[in-house]
């Protein structure tokens, strides 16, 4: 099947942001025209992050700053996920966050309140306000035996510069420390984010090719649930990492933009 055969019964791109549709506060090339052939195909989109660090109305106003206007300002984070994944099977239980206060007040907007001292369960995001006395209190929830959800798996956030440590480095030390790994993750590759962005779309999995720089996150999303899987190059994959991955995605294309004349 030929390039343009394969993209022809997408009507919905999920688009990962950081790395993909620009890094950092810089918008990567060809990214709005990407959304303008969108337009033109009468294609959607939804972007899909697993940055848990900021609210999807903070994601809107990052991506109208940029220059996206409507229909294409559909935000899903991995936050917003694990909220709903929290209300769901841990009905009526309120939950010790790490996370900042933006995450924080996201999950609250939900109806998922952190607190203390006594919580039924711990969540984790990526938390741009980790302290040690947050480190330690977490640690000590998990050994506990509490039930521990995490937003998403990333070690790294890509920057400008080059990368910040994420929620799989947290992770790392809380199960160095506590012993456990997250009894479930939400975010990319995993089924809780997949399933909301279904029931937000509207749309069968054919329908729809998840976008992204990485290949342990992005295209593993397309793998495991059967979307069609698209790398950039704009991240944090090379086509050397390609080589060497157990993850194969079904297209590769330089960047957003690369797309657009087989669209």
């Amino acid at each position: 099947m030929d390039i343009r055969a394969r993209l022809a019964p997408i009507q919905c791109f999920l688009l990962d942001m950081d790395g993909t549709f620009y890094l950092g506060d810089r918008l990567l090339e060809g990214s709005l025209h990407f959304l303008e052939q969108l337009r033109h195909t009468g294609r959607q989109v939804l972007f899909l992050t697993n940055n848990s660090s900021r609210s999807s109305a903070a994601y809107r106003e990052k991506l109208q700053r940029l220059g996206v206007t409507e229909p294409f300002l559909n935000v899903l984070t991995s936050g917003q996920a694990t909220g709903r994944y929290a209300l769901e099977h841990f009905p009526g239980r309120r939950p010790w966050v790490l996370g900042n206060a933006e995450l924080r007040a996201e999950l609250a907007a939900l109806g998922v309140c952190h607190t203390e001292p006594h919580p039924d369960y711990v969540l984790i995001g990526y938390d741009t306000t980790l302290d040690y006395a947050k480190l330690t209190r977490v640690c000590d929830l998990v050994r506990e035996g509490l039930p521990y959800i995490a937003t998403h798996p990333d070690f790294n956030c890509p920057t400008e510069t080059g990368f910040a440590p994420d929620i799989g480095a947290m992770i790392a030390f809380i199960h160095a420390s506590a012993g456990r790994q997250p009894d479930v993750v939400i975010g990319k590759p995993n089924a809780g984010i997949v399933e909301e962005a279904l029931r937000l779309t509207g749309l069968p999995r054919q329908s729809l090719a998840m976008v992204g720089d990485r290949l342990y996150t992005d295209i593993a999303t397309g793998v495991n649930f059967g979307i069609t899987s698209i790398l950039v190059l704009t991240g944090e994959a090379a086509l050397a990492d390609v080589d060497t991955s157990p993850v194969q995605p079904d297209l590769i294309f330089p960047r957003l933009a690369s797309m657009i004349e087989y669209l």
